[in-house]
């Protein structure tokens, strides 16, 4: 499987961002990055994979718009692998970082050592049920934002 963009691309994306590309791999910084990125925003992505089952990324996509106009089948938009980038640099930084492990039965809700006691919010509404604890990037949420249709399949306006 190859990430999205490529390295070159990648290292320009780091440059101009201000961000100091640390040592590792960065093709394999790059497929983390990218499966993040389809993991995370595959459904919610407007359109369907053009290649169907046998495509190996989430783009290019058939049926995905933009601000009113259709994106080419075989695109992948810039904003897509931007935010692969962004996601390969967090990854780069922090291995593992992106790739949470939830068990909610270990989940401390009071702790009490030597006086002090500590009671922590349960996840609540939070909307993210699999990983609470996930740490969410803004500005990797920004990036595909414009390419996201509503969660689940929604229609984006219902008629009452």
């Amino acid at each position: 499987m190859a990430g999205y963009g490529d390295d070159a691309g990648f290292t320009a994306y780091a440059a101009a961002a201000g961000h100091t590309v640390p040592a590792g791999t960065i093709a394999a910084g790059r497929q983390r990055g990218s499966v993040y990125i389809d993991g995370t925003y595959d459904m919610r992505f407007q359109g369907v994979p053009t290649g169907g089952l046998a495509q190996e990324r989430a783009w290019p996509r058939t049926g995905a718009t933009v601000y009113g106009s259709t994106l080419a089948s075989d695109l992948i938009p810039q904003r897509v692998i931007d935010a692969s980038y962004e996601a390969a640099y967090l990854e780069l930084v922090k291995p593992g970082l992106l790739s949470i492990s939830f068990d909610a039965s270990k989940k401390v809700k009071r702790q009490k050592v030597e006086g002090i006691e500590r009671e922590f919010f349960e996840p609540g509404d939070s909307g993210n049920i699999f990983a609470p604890d996930a740490p969410v990037s803004t500005i990797i949420e920004g990036l595909p934002a414009p390419l996201i249709g509503p969660a689940y399949g929604l229609p984006d306006i219902s008629v009452v």
